[in-house]
């Protein structure tokens, strides 16, 4: 694979550069206001508010090296956070099994960030295994609505969302990957409670979400009832090869890189100690690989494919990477890295690592575990099946 970039991507590696400089965030100013109008300012360069949406419905186009490009030079810039939940998991399920009233009524506001998705996919008993999930959706004898009832749990940030997305069984007959029907349900109504869950780390992002006698009007349904297996499953791909986060692994690394070389060990630094540099260049070698993996997810997407098993490669070993760099930036903490609280001691960035390294854990858990992905790697990957 070439991965060397032609002049005309070293000219948009410029401009990208120029923009994300021209828009930092600036010290004292108001970060809700500048949030939105980066989003605003990068849309009106021609979809790079919304880089990996296809042309039709407004992205940019991108080649594979474009969004390489963008992904690293984004990574190591201040750019304004961005929830994924609608912009690059819902989006691509509405655009390819949503109908025309569905796209344009939720893609714009999802565009501009006016909503906050939420994703209720796992339940107390069905969280890799999520064709064993229980919310049951029964139609109306008119047909007009659900009602939904059930439980979702680790519900990312249900607490500010205002709709959520949301597998449902609406039949028991057949294997269980069939009967289950998608519906996007708002968040602000009577018969959802939402309850916090409070991580290792001592952080509120994920909660537990009751949902009793919900009424979802039909026109919420995504495509065919009882086929929400299959849309699923897409978005899915796009969440792993989300959550590898690659680009991001490289900046930490070469941040780690920094901070171990701050380190006093003996007459010279942790990074001097063959130990320490041992494990931070194998760890380089392994994101490399994830890197041209990631690579190759890209070239194929250009040429107009879903996302497909080897996002399960991505999301297993991208996560993993993301592990153990936290566990490296404990190790290179030492004991300062066990402070908790607002004050700390020792170096600047050894305070938190433990909360950080807590926080991993659930890494390769979360848009299901690695077992799930090593399973998927075996299957349809490898081509490996049951004897």
């Amino acid at each position: 694979m070439d991965i060397d970039l032609s002049p005309a991507d070293i000219a948009f590696q410029s401009d990208v550069r120029a923009f994300l400089a021209e828009n930092a965030h600036k010290p004292g100013e108001d970060y809700a206001a500048w949030r939105l109008n980066w989003f605003k300012l990068a849309g009106e360069k021609g979809g790079w508010d919304i880089p990996k949406w296809p042309v039709e419905f407004g992205g940019p186009g991108w080649t594979p090296t474009q969004h390489y490009i963008w992904e690293k030079e984004t990574a190591s810039a201040q750019t304004p956070w961005d929830l994924p939940f609608g912009l690059s998991m819902l989006a691509p399920v509405l655009m390819n099994y949503g109908n025309a009233e569905q796209q344009q009524r939720f893609l714009p506001d999802i565009r501009e960030r006016k909503v906050n998705w939420c994703q209720g996919y796992s339940e107390p008993n069905a969280g890799s295994d999520l064709a064993n999930l229980k919310t049951k959706a029964t139609l109306s004898e008119d047909g007009t609505h659900y009602t939904v009832t059930g439980t979702k749990i680790w519900t990312t940030l249900a607490h500010i969302a205002d709709w959520i997305f949301c597998l449902t069984r609406t039949s028991d007959s057949g294997k269980k990957q069939e009967g289950i029907t998608f519906l996007l349900i708002p968040m602000k109504q009577e018969g959802i409670e939402v309850k916090p869950i409070i991580t290792l780390g001592g952080a509120h992002s994920v909660n537990m979400v009751h949902l009793t006698d919900v009424r979802v009007p039909v026109e919420n349904r995504v495509g065919e009832e009882g086929k929400g297996w299959t849309y699923a499953k897409g978005l899915l791909a796009h969440e792993r090869t989300g959550l590898a986060g690659i680009s991001r692994s490289l900046v930490a690394l070469e941040n780690l890189r920094k901070q171990a070389a701050t380190v006093q060990r003996g007459n010279g630094t942790l990074l001097d100690e063959p130990g320490y540099r041992a494990k931070l260049a194998e760890l380089e070698v392994d994101l490399l690989a994830a890197e041209y993996t990631e690579l190759r997810s890209l070239a194929s997407a250009a040429n107009g494919s879903e996302p497909g098993p080897e996002s399960s490669i991505l999301k297993l070993k991208g996560t993993e990477i993301q592990q153990r760099i936290q566990k490296l930036t404990v190790e290179a903490g030492g004991i300062y890295s066990a402070a908790w609280g607002q004050s700390s001691a020792g170096h600047k960035f050894a305070r938190g690592g433990m909360t950080g390294y807590l926080s991993s854990r659930a890494y390769t858990i979360y848009g299901g575990a690695s077992e799930v992905q090593k399973d998927v790697v075996a299957k349809n990957v490898l081509g490996l099946r049951k004897s």
